[in-house]
């Protein structure tokens, strides 16, 4: 697939206007017909027009410029491991008790998050978000609409999510939460009443793992105060694809866990809904010595 693309812009480059348009028709349906392209749409989604490869830009002088910065990022992200964890002192590690992992105070705030609905799969739900007066605080509104599109293949509907993007490092390596150290998710909150689902979303090492997430529920007061949100790290329960499986384990803390964290509500209740959030961080609550809430068993007991 490389080969074809170099041979397709090499083209224009060394012989003739007409060339590239020779090569782009004779494997033009080699590349549609590609396993490397996924053949499978959403229901209700447009379908793509042009192939990424197409708004791959060759700019030499942009390749050394971003070469330039992912280098600086490698320079600070060295400087912080020798540092200690998590560019911190060994010391002020070991006696952390709180830290905020994200906090709503300007619009770069809000893109380190993206927003999703059922309207991917042709529902007819709407979300948004903007930050909240002030601009103290992020706010998640929007209007949840259950039914069912008629494409013949989607059964259920009516949701509308919030999910951090994957942190990113130099030269694009994910970069992992270290949150061995807390016990808690810490959450300073105000929403209209109706109930949420906190998802962590794990970095899979198997492809049939990349449904996991470890979830527990959020209860909202409403009305017009603040509320201040713990839920320990040993109530999530582990699902995948929308089930809750038989085999429970706790959250793993380390940093080869987490990817992302989010936000769902998908109550079944047609309406809108509402919820601010101001920071989310993490607590190490000394009083809390639960390690798991539920109970693992073995499947197949032994005789």
């Amino acid at each position: 697939m490389a080969l074809a693309v170099m041979l397709l812009h090499g083209a224009s480059f060394h012989g003739g206007c007409c060339r590239h348009k020779v090569l782009l028709s004779l494997l033009g349906p080699l590349l549609s017909n590609s396993k490397l392209y996924s053949s499978y749409r959403r229901p209700g989604a447009e379908p793509e027009k042009k192939r990424s490869w197409r708004d791959v830009d060759f700019s030499f002088k942009k390749g050394i410029d971003h070469l330039k910065t992912q280098l600086s990022l490698l320079k600070k992200e060295t400087q912080d491991y020798l540092k200690g964890p998590g560019g911190h002192p060994l010391s002020e590690h070991l006696l952390e008790q709180t830290r905020v992992l994200w906090q709503f105070r300007s619009q770069e705030d809000l893109n380190k998050w993206v927003i999703s609905s059922d309207a991917e799969v042709g529902g007819k739900s709407k979300v948004y978000i903007k930050l909240g007066r002030n601009n103290q605080a992020a706010m998640l509104y929007g209007t949840l609409n259950t039914e069912v599109p008629r494409d013949g293949e989607t059964k259920y509907s009516g949701y509308c999510s919030m999910r951090s993007r994957p942190s990113v490092g130099s030269f694009n390596r994910k970069k992992f939460y270290d949150w061995s150290n807390f016990n808690s998710l810490y959450l300073r909150v105000r929403g209209d009443g109706r109930p949420w689902m906190v998802n962590i979303y794990t970095d899979p090492y198997f492809s049939h793992q990349k449904d996991d997430l470890y979830s527990y529920f959020m209860f909202t007061r409403g009305g017009p105060y603040w509320e201040e949100i713990k839920i320990p790290f040993s109530k999530f329960f582990f699902s995948s694809r929308g089930r809750v499986q038989d085999n429970q384990h706790p959250v793993w803390l380390d940093k080869a866990s987490f990817l992302t964290l989010g936000f769902t509500i998908g109550d079944k209740v047609d309406g809108p809904f509402q919820l601010e959030i101001d920071f989310i961080g993490l607590l190490k609550d000394r009083a809390h010595r639960e390690e798991f809430a539920y109970e693992a068993y073995d499947k197949n007991t032994p005789v």
